[in-house]
């Protein structure tokens, strides 16, 4: 198993693709792409150029890192169902990280890390209580919470510490990645007809 191992980390949890590739134990290159929408149709073209200018392939690959959330739900679905998929094909794990967890790595003592949410509210977790301790809460009660507070970052960072947390766990057996939702998602139910089943 590899001591150094290389790792492609990408994230679209939010209004982006962002990608990096970890080599040596350093990230030699990231890619971030804004982007509202199109994150399905865009992502497998930014893991491209990310592969590209590290001079190295699919092939090359240890593992695959993946933002698990919380966010976007749609956008961690495809995040999340591309690594699974490259992970399955390649022979490789597919190491999910939440948000939080890739916002309080290498910082030592208890840390608050929040993650902008819909309609002017805040996803927070504890890094002494785990990723599991995340709420959906209002700015007014994280300003009355006592601590270090980190905001997740929403750029080349995050793709950046996405990888580094799943280096620190590469050696361990990891579960499948599966998104990290702290709230159902806001969609209706659809209105269109099922199709009738065949006997």
């Amino acid at each position: 198993m590899a001591c150094d191992p290389t790792i492609l980390a990408f994230d679209t949890s939010a209004a982006h693709c962002v990608a990096a590739v970890l080599l040596r134990g350093q990230i030699v290159t990231t890619l971030y792409e804004p982007m509202a929408k199109g994150q399905a149709e865009n992502l497998m073209d930014v893991i491209d150029q990310v592969l590209g200018k590290a001079n190295i392939t699919l092939n090359d690959l240890d593992a695959i890192a993946v933002g698990t959330g919380p966010g976007n739900f749609t956008g961690i679905r495809i995040s999340v169902s591309a690594a699974r998929g490259l992970a399955l094909a390649l022979g490789i794990p597919a190491i999910g990280v939440t948000n939080f967890e890739a916002t309080w790595f290498g910082h030592t003592g208890p840390v608050i890390a929040t993650v902008p949410a819909p309609r002017d509210q805040i996803y927070m977790a504890h890094s002494d209580r785990g990723a599991a301790s995340g709420v959906l809460t209002t700015p007014e009660a994280i300003s009355q919470s006592h601590g270090v507070h980190l905001t997740c970052p929403m750029d080349e960072t995050l793709a950046q510490q996405i990888a580094k947390v799943a280096a620190a766990r590469f050696a361990a057996p990891v579960q499948k990645p599966v998104p990290y939702y702290i709230k159902p998602a806001d969609a209706a139910p659809s209105r269109d007809i099922p199709p009738k089943r065949l006997s």
